[in-house]
């Protein structure tokens, strides 16, 4: 069913009155502008990211993951925490723990940090360090004003990390205001399947 444009802006309203007064905390006594995940306080948003805004928050919720390794299925918890300090880029953080079907937790699973930009011909670039030893740097286009389509250019794992083949990301706000996404990771025939993906609320914002 298709709703009106007052009803995506009465229904985003409502949802901010939750997380409109809520922000990441920071520590004091720094002579930099402080991080923040909240658009309404700190710093106001480099006009160069204006293409990624709606990213910008902390999100939470759960999705399913493949393990490369054991070839299973499994559930996952996860937040991602997309803040910015004024400068043209977007910081990024997520992590995930494993959960079994009562959404009780297991294990710590996955951990990644790295940096958002995005050019004047709209290209996006992300570099992201894995804990699990490796980095990766992704190329992509906005598909339009909410949602963004990559792929890696380059996967470099550590002497000590586990290895990461190249990997396809699709995010996007869907109609109820979640984060949505799902990862492609290729294997080690090169062959695409299905790694990651999860819906997140946002939980500040």
């Amino acid at each position: 069913m298709t709703r009106s444009g007052d009803e995506a802006i009465d229904r985003a309203a409502a949802r901010a009155e939750h997380t409109r007064g809520k922000n990441i905390p920071v520590l004091p006594d720094l002579p930099l502008p402080d991080d923040t995940a909240n658009l309404r306080e700190g710093p106001d948003l480099h006009p160069g990211l204006l293409g990624l805004l709606p990213l910008v928050g902390v999100w939470r919720g759960d999705g399913e993951g493949r393990d490369p390794v054991a070839g299973e299925d499994y559930h996952f918890a996860q937040q991602i925490i997309v803040s910015h300090d004024g400068g043209n880029y977007l910081n990024w953080e997520s992590r995930s723990w494993r959960i079994d079907d009562d959404a009780k937790f297991l294990a710590p699973d996955l951990r990644e940090s790295g940096f958002w930009r995005i050019g004047e011909d709209d290209t996006i670039e992300v570099l992201l360090a894995h804990a699990e030893g490796w980095i990766e740097l992704f190329y992509g286009k906005p598909l339009n004003q909410m949602s963004w389509e990559m792929g890696t250019d380059v996967v470099i794992t550590s002497a000590t990390g586990t290895k990461a083949g190249a990997a396809k990301r699709l995010y996007g706000l869907v109609e109820d205001g979640d984060l949505a996404y799902v990862e492609e990771r290729a294997d080690s025939d090169g062959e695409f399947f299905p790694r990651l993906s999860a819906k997140l609320t946002r939980y500040i914002g």
